[in-house]
């Protein structure tokens, strides 16, 4: 055998930056030739369409071999021997490219928003051939493998055709629906790394295995639409919030999870029964440990396969949308896990991350940030949130933990943290990456929602990016979460000294259009759950929770519940574990949850409830300052004079049998909802029948029944 050329070597060692200018048909010296690399094979031979066989000469005992071709434009499969084993196969270095120019020119500029049907791996055919083309982004690799089943997880066999702007590609003829894989990356400086699952997979093993899986993903049917309308800021919008791997479980099998069949058969009618209108799952993206509750993602395009297939999920967004409701996803766009299959570090270098710790790693959660400056992750980023709302039918993204990505110093003490251009603390580039996220979603799927978990007083998080807003849809209340809870955990007799806890949120509740959250954070880490946070004996803590949940739905803004409160779950959330389904045995739970079902029906029925949700003409204060009562009364308005509805808040257990309230409008209400109605485990106290108002000193007034810690809702009839 002849001395090798430095390329054959670098093709032998598994180093070549680009072995299709080596393998597969090339012209040398005049003549077209014929190289092919197959690790351990004996002899090949090429055999062409035109009948002809060229015996390959092996030029290298490591499997490299060369022949006469016959035409570089002729096809040709190749037959190999192996020891004790003789197949056909075809070439994947006979292929042309993947990518197109237009693709390339897409991702440089950062605006090719279906990337996921471009990159990734997609079962084709090419030139007639089936098989998966895989592509992925590694700027900085000196070469890429994919390996899989399909080929003994040999980075020799399918070394990757690398194109302008870093990104790799090889259509491998082997592979097929269900294989699993990995990226083999040598980073610039030589060093292998460990085997990478593909960012853009669209599915993923079981913890705690990691590789990708070849997924046909237009194959998966499409759920149907939700309901028309049903994320507008006049809809009534109440969420139902599901951790699905913990909202029931099967005893049988060690307490399993629920599949996602069996989900589609469980969640959307309990759900729907209970006069939700949407509900929301907990990040459902791959992650490789079950206690980050799925906000460490390492599979963004991937529904976890702890449940199932993504056909399977699919089904259970459908079966949702069947239901009337509208399904919401959390999504994680501001950090990601340091695993080393993920994408940290993914070609050698900081590709996806700041390289910088003061920049590039959140202290509390020990993950690593997105940089959000770089064009190729904001266009990762971007189109995969456009692809939940395009191949699932997803209805809105919550994004989380929004203030963490608006802040450079957020959670971070002094000098550990880089000021921006300008010498401030705003984060200007995730700054400008929600504005652009935010426009984009909307741009192409105006009836979608985008829902920010925003802590800070940050302005204008839900207005229009043309009026300098971030343009969300929504942003959580939490400070109105905060103050309420606060207030409904002292004990009654304390609560007058904490009066503006109930009237302060009123003084911004129009600034955005608010979510008030009652969600998963409030029920872990040692905070108790919402029952275990309410003081007094058993009945005066049912009492205050359904005292609280009637003041949540009278007041402005959309609803939200994290699963296991709508009955009162006692114990704190346990990701491992089902809700405490048989407290529903015992009366009072049962009775919270009828409430809580009552509620959402009034709530969706009463027009003066939810249309002006986040607009100030739909709320009168009628009575703020009976402080040492700490009863509160307010009016809720339609779009119609009729449209109208009176809530009336009694935060003590002091019974109040001649309350009045001023009423301008007059004429005769009627009592529709009590939540100290002994249907719900209340003492049934309340104002029976119809209640006419009255000449007052100052005008026309209702005397009411007020019951001991209780809401009452009142509209006029006809």
């Amino acid at each position: 055998m002849k001395p090798l050329s430095p390329e054959a070597i670098a093709v032998i060692e598994g180093r070549h930056a680009d072995p299709f200018r080596y393998l597969g048909p090339q012209v040398e010296d005049g003549r077209p030739v014929l190289r092919v690399f197959i690790p351990d094979a004996m002899r090949i031979t090429a055999l062409w369409t035109t009948g002809r066989e060229t015996p390959l000469t092996k030029i290298h005992p490591s499997g490299l071999f060369s022949g006469d071709c016959a035409d570089i434009d002729i096809r040709y499969r190749l037959r190999v021997e192996f020891e004790g084993a003789i197949v056909e196969i075809e070439d994947p270095y006979r292929f042309p490219p993947l990518l197109t120019d237009y693709d390339l020119h897409l991702l440089a500029e950062g605006s090719h928003f279906q990337l996921y049907d471009r990159l990734g791996a997609h079962p084709i055919e090419c030139d007639g051939v089936a098989g998966v083309s895989f592509a992925v982004l590694a700027p900085d690799a000196q070469r890429v493998s994919v390996v899989g089943d399909f080929n003994s997880w040999d980075g020799r066999r399918h070394m990757m055709r690398v194109r302008g702007n870093g990104y790799w590609e090889i259509f491998a003829p082997a592979a097929g629906i269900g294989d699993k894989y990995k990226f083999e990356i040598r980073g610039s400086q030589g060093r292998m790394l460990p085997l990478k699952s593909d960012p853009v997979a669209f599915a993923a093993e079981l913890r705690p295995q990691t590789a990708s899986i070849v997924v046909d993903a237009r194959s998966i049917a499409k759920p149907c639409a939700a309901p028309a309308g049903c994320n507008s800021v006049h809809a009534p919008i109440s969420i139902y919030e599901v951790h699905l791997g913990s909202w029931r479980r099967r005893s049988h099998g060690g307490h399993r999870w629920l599949t996602y069949r069996e989900l589609a058969d469980e969640l959307p009618e309990y759900v729907r029964g209970m006069n939700f209108t949407h509900v929301e799952f907990l990040p459902v993206t791959e992650h490789p440990f079950d206690g980050s509750w799925g906000y460490q993602p390492t599979g963004f395009f991937a529904p976890t396969s702890r449940h199932g297939t993504p056909a399977e999920f699919a089904n259970l967004v459908d079966a949702c949308h069947r239901a009337g409701l509208g399904v919401i996803l959390d999504w994680v766009p501001g950090h990601f896990p340091d695993d080393a299959h993920g994408l940290a570090q993914f070609d050698g270098t900081a590709l996806y991350e700041h390289a910088d710790p003061r920049q590039g790693r959140h202290l509390d959660w020990g993950t690593l940030i997105f940089n959000h400056g770089r064009i190729e992750v904001q266009n990762f980023l971007i189109a995969n949130a456009l692809f939940w709302l395009d191949r699932y039918g997803i209805d809105g993204l919550r994004v989380d933990a929004v203030a963490s990505m608006l802040y450079l110093d957020y959670s971070r003490p002094a000098g550990e943290w880089i000021p921006n251009r300008q010498g401030g603390r705003e984060n200007l580039e995730a700054v400008a990456f929600l504005k652009r996220f935010n426009t984009e979603v909307y741009g192409r799927f105006p009836n979608a929602a985008t829902i920010a978990e925003e802590s800070t007083s940050w302005p204008q998080v839900s207005r229009p990016v043309h009026h300098d807003g971030l343009g969300f849809g929504y942003k959580w209340n939490m400070g109105w979460m905060n103050d309420t809870l606060d207030f409904i955990s002292r004990d009654p007799i304390h609560r007058k000294h904490h009066h503006q806890s109930i009237t302060f949120g009123m003084l911004y509740a129009y600034f955005e259009n608010f979510v008030l959250p009652l969600s998963h954070d409030e029920v872990v880490h040692g905070k108790r759950s919402l029952l275990g946070r309410m003081p007094g004996d058993e009945w005066q803590r049912f009492a205050n929770l359904r005292t609280y949940y009637g003041f949540m739905f009278g007041h402005p803004g959309k609803k939200l519940m994290f699963m296991g409160s709508e009955f009162a779950q006692e114990r704190e959330w346990r990701h491992d574990h089902s809700l405490d389904w048989h407290l529903l045995e015992k009366p009072f739970h049962s009775g919270l949850q009828a409430l809580v079902r009552d509620l959402n029906h009034l709530y969706r029925t009463v027009p003066a409830l939810h249309h002006f949700d986040c607009d100030g003409s739909g709320f009168e204060w009628l009575i703020l300052d009976d402080i040492d009562n700490s009863v509160f009364a307010w009016l809720r308005k339609g779009r119609h004079i009729h449209d109208r509805c009176l809530v009336v808040v009694n935060f003590t257990p002091q019974l109040h049998r001649d309350y009045r309230v001023p009423i301008k409008d007059g004429g005769t209400w009627r009592e529709v909802l009590n939540t100290d109605s002994s249907f719900y485990g209340g003492s049934n106290a309340g104002n029976a029948g119809l209640v006419r108002c009255n000449a007052g000193s100052s005008g026309s007034e209702l005397r009411l029944v007020i019951p001991p810690l209780a809401t009452i809702f009142l509209v006029p009839e006809p």
